[in-house]
Parts: structure tokens; C-alpha cells; sequence
């Protein structure tokens, strides 16, 4: 949108650190009254979000300890992308049985969301996945400490409505649903 009068100019740009799941880039720009300034965010690849309902209509979540909050939070299967993935159908299906051992017989898109792009050009692609059933062992990535479980829809609802889910991405996903269901 480089037409539009709010648009920044980059002018230069580079990764100022880098470690597993993101970067942190740096883009010189110029603002649109000509002040030349830098402007920094996190740069991560796409990521997929996944609410899986198993066959009698439970939810299958996961419990994560999170560092960066110094705790165990509970949310939704999620990860992101990896080097040319660009069907995020089926990153969504490898997500799911890696982070939990399910494997879900259908996946439909939900909604794709950026979450903050104040500081990050994260974008979440949102799935719906029915008939999940468990199949296969847990395949996690190095850093990451995850439970599966299962719990009734009603109660995840309730649970994001009362604030215990406080995982973004989970009561984002959970409440779009929600107000998407007729």
C-alpha cells in the first residue's frame, strides 16, 4: 500500500537477532512527514491454530508450560510453518499428531488473524478439525513441554468466558467459533 498517505517507507532492513521460532528484524523508515527513524518487530513464519473436536464432540487441548509467563497455560494445538509449507491445510494435520498424537479425518479453515501486528508479522491460519482420534505418539520439538488431554467443548468455552484460558490464540480461535455456529 505504498500509494496510501499513512504508508512508512523501508529504506533498509536486517535481522538484529535471530533464535529458534522468530527473529527480531530492524527496518530503517521514513515516516510519512519525512522523519527517518528504525522501527523493530518480531518476524516469525505463518503459523496454524487448530480446534480439534474428537468423534463424541470433545476438544482436544494442550497443556504447555510457557516460559515467558512461568507457567503451564492451557491452549490449542498450534505451530508454525516450516520452509515451504504453503498448504496450511496440511501443516495443520502434521501440527495436530505432532503436538498431540491425534490425527483428525477432516480440517476446514476457520478464520486467518494477524494477532499483533503492532510489533510482529505473525499470522495465524485458523483450522477446524472433526473425527480426531488418537493414533500415533507425540513427536515434540526440543523446547517444548506438552500434555495433551481432552475436555468437553462447553467446558473450554466457559473456561475462556471465565478467563482461565488466558493463551491468546486459544480464546481467539475458541470465540470465533463460537460466534460463527448457527
Amino acid at each position: 500500500m505504498a500509494d496510501d498517505d499513512l504508508a512508512w517507507e523501508t529504506t533498509d532492513t536486517r535481522i538484529d537477532y535471530t533464535c529458534p521460532g522468530f527473529d527480531i528484524r530492524m527496518d530503517d523508515v521514513r515516516l510519512p512527514d519525512g522523519t527517518e527513524t528504525d522501527f523493530h518487530y518480531v518476524e516469525e513464519p505463518p503459523a496454524v491454530v487448530i480446534l480439534p473436536f474428537t468423534a463424541d464432540g470433545d476438544v482436544v487441548v494442550i497443556d504447555e508450560w510457557r516460559q515467558a509467563v512461568e507457567r503451564t497455560n492451557r491452549g490449542l494445538p498450534a505451530g508454525g510453518t516450516e520452509a515451504g509449507d504453503d498448504d496450511y491445510e496440511a501443516a495443520a494435520h502434521r501440527e495436530l499428531t505432532e503436538e498431540t498424537g491425534y490425527v483428525a479425518e477432516t480440517m476446514e479453515p476457520l478464520v486467518t488473524v494477524e494477532p499483533a501486528n503492532g510489533i510482529a508479522n505473525s499470522v495465524f491460519h485458523y483450522f477446524v478439525a472433526h473425527g480426531c482420534e488418537k493414533q500415533e505418539a507425540q513427536k515434540l520439538d526440543f523446547n517444548e513441554s506438552i500434555r495433551p488431554t481432552t475436555v468437553a467443548y462447553d467446558e473450554l468455552l466457559q473456561s475462556v468466558r471465565d478467563g482461565d484460558v488466558r493463551d491468546g490464540r486459544t480464546a481467539l480461535g475458541v470465540l470465533h467459533y463460537e460466534l460463527t455456529q448457527e
